[in-house]
């Protein structure tokens, strides 16, 4: 039989296979295969444009694709944490916890103790019996607390430095007690104004007192008294003289300032905080040595989410909290989730943290969480820089600095050998930090939204994911908004940046609940759009954000949109987008909704465009080597197509949908390169994979028409081809021969 006679029409049967005007078409011309998106034109875009569009390929292409595959699997991956724990994806769900334990980090001062005027009337506070024995009688020494408690005792000034909530408060109380009971006891004071500290001639109110000086961050508090600190030595003098102690607690700004001029001659301690569970454990247990209760306390916490809690806020005063409800027998789960719940943490952090430089680092780490240091350190001076007055020279911003200060909720994970990861404690912190910021900052949208546009186009694919998945966030914030003041801008821009994060933010957005159902509305839209240059962008944004997360988790609604926007007649402008989604809608795991949508749409096989379509995005779909992606949802052989790797799964749809493709114009030609490309590359990168093919050719000819014939035909040329004779045609031929 010649070749001439193994092409079938609905209209005549056999005819000439040879190229024809459509499938010459599908080779791209030269001067074409660099065509930008600006050259696009409004009105329909004819079939052997589209075919040509579909089959050429460029490596501004293939990267385009790799970051669509990238940013739906960062997307994946974001979107899994917003949705696997039920709490804190909200602001202002839950009422507020009135804390009543103070550990740490400001001293509670209602109702307890009294006002000692001490001479020319400086204001101190004696500290009640009861409260020094809440911060003595169950304290847990942090590491080098008998270092700090010598130097303590031979300088007579000890300045502590700490985070909030390391518990440099209760630390202070107990080297005040213990260095006064070495020195022949006193009493311990709070020194109320601190300002009276740094006057020249300042000396203790009282003989043999303990002062406690606490200065906080910011302009209010040590940065006001940078130059006075300088005068601390002689207040070392004056304690000597009058027998008195102090320590000087403070965070971030005061270690700053002690590395200024004079500071090396004042002691200094930098407070390691206490284990948060050995902490919780003694509130608990007391100092009592039991293992079977300590075994016992252990097993609750975990139960319960308590220990997880700690891990992701391991402040003292956390476990304080939980100690006091347990021995209270009180509902522990119920306060591990409320502890977890960032909602609080946010607001109150926000409403702490003011300063452009410490929203700014927040911003950057909630948006490119899981980057490298030095890429989210740049990205937050670029923020900072937008919403502060120009300075004649680059401010001298250290985010590293303040790491363990004013951003605790923030940790720089070790990378092996490369630079630290910036991560925050709890999977939920970032994500609440950005719609925070996005809803309730309005001074700052803005400036956000033009700095998350410019990391759009980063030179790093990595950030460019992360803030189009940041952009998903915000969207669900508020989905009517984000659709007029960004989402359709970017989804129906020429640019493929934006079109790829308009997607991956549809997808974030549209896996929460809240937003879900607006968020398919939306797509089907813009899938049944018209036929001008931007309502085509429109409809393949919404292909590429159905072959995401959404597919995989709806995948009928996904072919839906996927039909509609491929179902437009004689306008074939959308062919590859949906082609493209329909190959990552493969990658999501949903091979057999999607080969039972191209079933469907050919059944007719006939000439007609949405035969001829949908067979062309199967034949495109079956030769996309699959591109491994970390944690992704399918897995597969790398580098060779899912649908051959995955082999014998979905065999008789994949028999129909090739009997058909192979059988007639214009996708004959294609299809018997895909044929032949399976054949000669895949199945050798792949074990097993020729047998499977073998069996799936059988099945193939078995189907009625001559399908049986134009296979021997073709495996006997590739075999005995001069150019590229095919070991593999032979073993296919040989077996199809045999077959009955």
């Amino acid at each position: 039989m010649s070749e001439e006679s193994l092409t079938e029409t609905p209209e005549t049967g056999p005819e000439s296979p040879g190229p024809g005007p459509a499938a010459s078409a599908a080779k791209p011309a030269p001067e074409d295969e660099h065509r930008s998106d600006r050259s696009e034109q409004d009105g329909p875009v004819s079939e052997s444009d589209a075919l040509r569009n579909l089959t050429q390929s460029t490596s501004d292409a293939d990267a385009e694709r790799s970051e669509a595959l990238r940013a739906g699997a960062i997307a994946d991956l974001i979107a899994q944490r917003l949705n696997d724990d039920a709490s804190g994806t909200r602001i202002g769900t839950l009422a507020l916890f009135n804390e009543t334990v103070s550990f740490g980090g400001g001293f509670n001062t209602t109702g307890s103790g009294r006002r000692a005027p001490g001479p020319r009337g400086v204001p101190t506070l004696a500290l009640d019996p009861s409260e020094i024995a809440g911060h003595t009688d169950l304290f847990v020494q942090p590491t080098g607390y008998g270092d700090a408690l010598g130097v303590l005792c031979e300088e007579r000034l000890l300045v502590l430095t700490g985070a909030p909530g390391s518990g440099r408060e209760a630390t202070a109380v107990n080297l005040l007690g213990e260095a006064l009971a070495l020195n022949g006891g006193g009493a311990c004071h709070r020194l109320l104004d601190p300002t009276v500290l740094f006057e020249s001639d300042w000396e203790p109110p009282q003989k043999n007192t303990g002062y406690l000086v606490s200065l906080e961050d910011g302009p209010a508090g040590v940065t006001g008294f940078a130059d006075a600190l300088r005068r601390l030595p002689s207040v070392v003098a004056a304690l000597r003289a009058g027998g008195g102690l102090v320590v000087l607690t403070g965070g971030h700004d005061l270690t700053l300032v002690l590395r200024g001029p004079g500071g090396a001659a004042i002691a200094t301690h930098a407070l390691r905080p206490a284990d948060p569970l050995a902490v919780l454990e003694r509130r608990v247990l007391g100092h009592a040595e039991d293992p079977e209760a300590r075994a016992e306390l252990h097993a609750l916490l975990e139960s319960t989410g308590a220990a997880r809690a700690l891990r992701e806020q391991p402040a003292a005063r956390h476990a304080a909290r939980l100690a006091s409800v347990i021995r209270a027998g009180g509902d522990v789960a119920a306060e591990a989730a409320a502890l977890r719940d960032p909602s609080d943490q946010v607001r109150t952090w926000f409403d702490r943290y003011r300063e452009p430089e410490a929203l700014a680092f927040a911003l950057a780490s909630a948006t490119l969480e899981g980057s490298g240091y030095l890429t989210v350190s740049e990205a937050a001076v670029r923020l900072c820089a937008s919403l502060t007055p120009p300075e004649p020279a680059a401010p001298d911003l250290r985010f590293r600095d303040r790491v363990g200060y004013e951003q605790q909720w923030i940790r720089l994970v070790p990378d092996g050998s490369g630079p630290p990861r910036v991560r925050f404690r709890s999977a939920l912190l970032g994500q609440v930090i950005l719609r925070y910021a996005w809803t309730s900052l309005d001074g700052w949208r803005e400036a956000v939204l033009a700095w998350m546009r410019q990391l759009l186009s980063h030179s790093d694919l990595e950030v460019r994911a992360r803030a189009a998945v940041a952009a998903g966030v915000l969207a669900s914030a508020d989905h009517h908004y984000a659709v007029h003041r960004f989402l359709t801008s970017w989804a129906g821009a020429a640019s493929w940046p934006l079109r790829q994060a308009a997607a991956t933010a549809l997808g974030v957005s549209g896996s929460r609940p809240e937003t879900s159902d607006a968020v398919w509305e939306l797509l089907d839209g813009w899938a049944r759009g018209g036929s001008s240059a931007q309502q085509r962008r429109l409809a393949g944004t919404a292909a590429n954000a159905v072959g995401g997360i959404l597919g995989r988790e709806a995948p009928e609604r996904a072919v839906a949109v996927l039909r509609a926007a491929l179902d437009r007649g004689d306008d074939w402008g959308t062919l590859p987008s949906v082609a493209w989604g329909g190959v990552h809608l493969i990658h999501q795991g949903q091979t057999g909704a999607l080969l039972d949508a191209y079933l469907e749409w050919s059944e007719p096989q006939d000439l007609s465009p949405m035969v001829v379509k949908s067979l062309s995005a199967f034949v495109f779909a079956a030769t996309r080597p699959y591109e491994r992606m970390a944690d992704g949802p399918v897995g597969g052989v790398p580098g060779v197509p899912l649908l051959l790797s995955g082999l014998p799964r979905h065999g008789d749809r994949l028999a129909e949908l090739w009997a058909r493709a192979l059988a007639r114009r214009p996708l004959q030609e294609t299809a018997l390169e895909a044929l032949r490309e399976w054949i000669d590359t895949y199945c050798d990168r792949c074990p097993g994979s020729l047998d499977a093919l073998g069996s799936l050719l059988v099945e193939v000819a078995r189907r009625p028409g001559s399908h049986r014939q134009r296979l021997l035909w073709w495996l006997d040329k590739w075999q005995r081809s001069r150019e590229r004779p095919s070991k593999n045609a032979a073993v296919l031929h040989q077996r199809l021969a045999r077959a009955a």
